[in-house]
């Protein structure tokens, strides 16, 4: 047979294998980015109305100062949470990682925050938190801690630090379990030798555990800060961007412009410009983990 012609087959049939997965790409990713792009550049509430403005919808949000105070406070809002996830991730690996009898259990029961749904948890934190019968200001007042009960979701500053707690409870779980497959993962002969060569646990820590976790810290960390920086779920159910602009991300903003405005087209500019600054933060989060490795 023909060699040229049995590469052929090769070729197309690999075309045959990406198609499903070019298909839910396309589906999924592409056309949902193009049509937001597309709506972007319209005064439009989707059925009757579509009058085309151009680039009016990006120059009316980037010149608003509303806006730059939603970026700042989701900035804000996302370093916290990830940094909350990160620390309570790495520590709890570490001890999941230890060889203790019964670690099978705090696994499961450590992941169970990440399995419950979003809506569930902020109803559960909506119920904690409660003013007249939530738990936390029944506790507090039992141990004289406070007075009388305090409305933790109608304060500004009281609501941001609670919707940043929940977010800390639900997301930790994701950074524990990669960080721990990244501990597992690490070839203990690395360990064996130094503790020939006399090394301490620092200098093991250091020179071994985090040099072998640095692809899955990276990993770990891109990951969360998009899908937090985006957040919407806990935070809308617990305050709708509340009280005032306190919780008010960036994420609240483009659903109240879209779905109380109706203002789509200012909407889907808001969401672009977030693409935008997320691709931003991945490619400079790249290039900063891409150094320290040439380092």
């Amino acid at each position: 047979m023909d060699i040229n012609l049995i590469k052929k087959k090769r070729f197309n049939h690999g075309y045959l294998y990406i198609l499903p997965t070019l298909f839910f790409m396309v589906g999924l990713i592409i056309y949902p980015l193009g049509r937001g792009l597309y709506i972007s550049s319209y005064k439009t509430d989707l059925i009757k109305r579509w009058d085309f403005v151009g680039l009016e919808n990006y120059i009316s949000i980037l010149t608003n100062k509303q806006f730059y105070s939603s970026i700042l406070l989701t900035v804000r809002f996302t370093i916290i949470v990830v940094a909350g996830h990160f620390i309570l991730g790495f520590i709890l690996s570490h001890l999941l990682n230890k060889k203790i009898k019964g670690i099978a259990f705090f696994r499961a029961i450590l992941i169970l925050p990440w399995i419950i749904p979003e809506s569930v948890i902020a109803m559960i934190f909506k119920w904690l938190l409660n003013p007249l019968y939530g738990l936390v200001n029944q506790t507090l007042m039992s141990f004289s801690i406070i007075s009388e009960p305090v409305s933790w979701l109608g304060n500004g500053s009281f609501a941001f630090v609670a919707v940043v707690m929940a977010c800390i409870w639900k997301g930790f779980p994701m950074i524990m379990v990669m960080l721990l497959a990244g501990l597992q993962s690490i070839n203990q002969d690395l360990y064996e030798a130094a503790d020939i060569d006399g090394a301490t646990g620092i200098r093991k820590f250091i020179h071994i555990t985090i040099p072998s976790l640095k692809g899955v810290i990276y990993t770990a960390l891109i990951l969360d800060l998009i899908w937090w920086f985006k957040h919407y779920t806990i935070v809308w159910v617990l305050t709708q961007g509340g009280p005032g602009a306190a919780t008010s991300l960036i994420s609240i903003d483009i659903y109240k412009r879209s779905f109380e405005y109706f203002e789509f087209g200012a909407g889907s500019a808001v969401a672009i410009i977030v693409f935008t600054i997320i691709y931003v933060i991945k490619f400079l989060m790249e290039r900063g983990f891409k150094i320290n490795a040439d380092d």
